[in-house]
């Protein structure tokens, strides 16, 4: 199962980050660990800041808050065995296609891929029983504005 972990985290991060051998080892006992929320939090910056370089056409920051927001998953991944590891591949596809929209710096391409990489996002919070957290694509440039604060609707 540790080798499948490890398999999968090497795969999300791919040739977009630079990772060496000293940050895939596990933490020991005396190594601060973030909490899965703080890493969390930095996603949601990282995506609202995605979608506000892609909005201002700067596809160099665009290409590095991407990275970074891969780097949150992984590290998440790494540091919460709690979390699937098909919750963090499930996301791949979109960050892909997110990475070649922005490569290709097509706007439209780059909607699409975000909007679908925010779905993914907030389906491993529903299957993380963290349905009550809701990551939208943001509609103003409003800090939380990738974020729903009203209850989701009850089925």
């Amino acid at each position: 199962m540790k080798l499948c972990r490890w398999i999968v985290v090497l795969a999300l991060v791919g040739a977009a980050t630079a990772v060496t051998a000293q940050d895939l080892k596990s933490p020991s006992a005396d190594q601060y660990v973030p909490r899965l929320g703080d890493i969390m939090s930095a996603a949601q910056t990282r995506h609202q800041k995605l979608w506000l370089a892609s909005k201002a056409q700067n596809w160099e920051l665009s290409a590095y808050e991407l990275r970074q927001l891969k780097a949150s998953l992984v590290e998440a991944a790494l540091l919460y065995s709690g979390i699937p590891v098909s919750n963090v591949t499930t996301l791949e596809p979109s960050l892909q296609a997110t990475s070649d929209a922005i490569a290709t710096k097509d706007g439209r391409k780059f909607a699409k891929a975000l909007g679908d990489l925010t779905e993914g996002c907030n389906a491993c919070h529903r299957s993380m029983g963290r349905s009550f957290v809701v990551i939208k694509v943001p509609a103003d440039p409003q800090p939380f504005a990738n974020q729903l604060f009203a209850p989701p609707a009850r089925p």
